[in-house]
């Protein structure tokens, strides 16, 4: 006669983004009543969905509506809102400090490695004191309120050189997010200089700076230099095989000798593993993501899992041209990967079989502003209004949870029929201001 457990197999879920949130879901769906308990662990107490940021940042998206509140979605799982300090699988436990500042030890039965990636930075000098990411609704928020607050300024300055620094504009980084966020911000400040009559289009330096010879390296090169064109249409500068030397005070040097000032520098060049990991006994690649098998079981542990940007995934559909090839850091492979992992954490649980994660790359889409994008799905290409179509359409589609694709649906109807919101709430970065302000007085 089999054992019966006394107690739930507890599973401790580690980040609560793509991978984590979506295999929360998963799991409270096709668990039994009493099978196992489930556990979130993330620093916030939402998921973000990263690829509508840029249009969260330039106005189309309310900013609420890019983000998915874990205890409302998630009601059948503990959320504990709180940053993992480290994960000691020896003894099954995962230390975290919660939000209150208490550092408190959670033990598992299995574990899920969903800890993402962070803004991958380099030793470029005035980096860390001028630069600003786009991973978080915190930050695209600020950019927001930035961008529009330097239109205000510069419409107020008499200053000519102050108004050529606060009108230039740097995005460093021509991958997807550097590429929708300039293209995304130089539409929304175009627009929203129908208001300022001081100022015209040509008085803004829109610039990114890409270090290699291409921009978005996930569409074909044909594709890429069909969007270097368009930016450049618009009147943007694009910089390619080409890095920053510095921008110490917003003083930005390239290394083929071109220098300007600016009041705004976008950091999205790439991504790295959480360097939490570090602070793990599970075994890391060169890159320091996860070591892991295709059925996403960490290499060498049982019970313990992994999928997403932190993690070492074989691409099988690689694996015959490069043995060694793994899975990209994407949000294309993040969904279907978690959508696997329940699939197989459930069938351990159960002892059945798994399936090993296979998908081949389908494409990409982007959007470069209103009305405009590029897309490269099935080898089909497409420019203008229906890659920008495709673009929202698929977006809207992965976005999870049908309250959010409506409330998306609605800002983007809201905004077609009244235009953008083009108003900097500035205060809301340091709200405290007004108040001490009128103490003193």
């Amino acid at each position: 006669m089999a054992a019966v457990k006394s107690q739930p197999t507890r599973i401790v879920i580690v980040g609560g983004g793509y991978v984590g949130m979506y295999t929360a879901l998963g799991l409270q769906k096709k668990l039994r009543s009493g099978e196992a308990s489930v556990t979130v662990v993330d620093p916030q107490p939402h998921m973000t969905y990263q690829p509508f940021l840029p249009e969260a940042a330039a106005g189309s998206i309310e900013p609420r509506h890019v983000v998915v509140p874990l205890r409302k979605v998630l009601d059948r799982c503990h959320v504990v809102t709180g940053r993992v300090t480290r994960i000691e699988h020896a003894d099954k436990s995962v230390t975290l400090e919660t939000a209150d500042g208490h550092v408190e030890t959670l033990e598992y039965d299995v574990l899920v490695n969903a800890l993402g990636s962070i803004a991958r930075t380099l030793p470029i000098p005035g980096l860390a004191e001028q630069g600003i990411g786009v991973k978080t609704i915190g930050e695209a928020i600020y950019i927001r309120n930035h961008v529009l607050s330097r239109l205000d300024q510069a419409a107020s300055t008499r200053d000519p050189e102050l108004r050529r620094r606060l009108l230039s504009f740097v995005v460093i980084g021509g991958g997807f997010a550097g590429i929708e966020t300039l293209a995304e911000l130089e539409d929304m400040a175009r627009y929203a200089l129908r208001y300022y009559t001081q100022l015209k289009a040509e008085d803004m330096n829109w610039v990114l700076v890409e270090a290699t010879k291409r921009v978005m390296p996930e569409v074909s090169e044909k594709m890429g230099v069909y969007t270097v064109q368009q930016l450049e249409k618009r009147g943007m500068k694009v910089f390619l095989d080409t890095r920053v030397k510095t921008m110490e005070n917003g003083h930005v040097v390239l290394d083929d000798g071109t220098e300007f000032d600016s009041d705004t520098i976008i950091w999205t060049a790439g991504v790295k593993a959480n360097p939490v990991l570090r602070n793990t006994d599970l075994p890391l690649d060169e890159r320091g993501r996860v070591r892991c098998t295709a059925k996403l079981q960490v290499e060498g542990l049982a019970g313990v899992w992994s999928a997403g940007d932190c993690s070492a995934v074989p691409d099988l559909s690689r694996t015959e041209e490069d043995p060694m090839a793994t899975c990209s850091p994407s949000a294309q492979h993040a969904v279907r990967q978690s959508k696997v992992l329940v699939g197989n954490i459930v069938a351990s649980l159960r002892g059945k079989d798994q399936k090993d994660y296979f998908h081949k790359y389908i494409g990409s889409v982007a959007g470069l502003g209103l009305y405009k994008g590029v897309a490269d799905v099935y080898g089909i290409k497409m420019k203008g209004f229906l890659a920008w179509l495709a673009h929202r359409g698929y977006h809207v589609a992965k976005m999870p949870t049908f309250n959010r694709k409506f409330r998306v649906l609605m800002d983007w109807l809201l905004a077609f029929v009244n235009g953008r919101e083009v108003v900097a709430l500035g205060q809301i970065n340091d709200p405290k201001a007004e108040f001490d302000r009128a103490s003193r007085s």
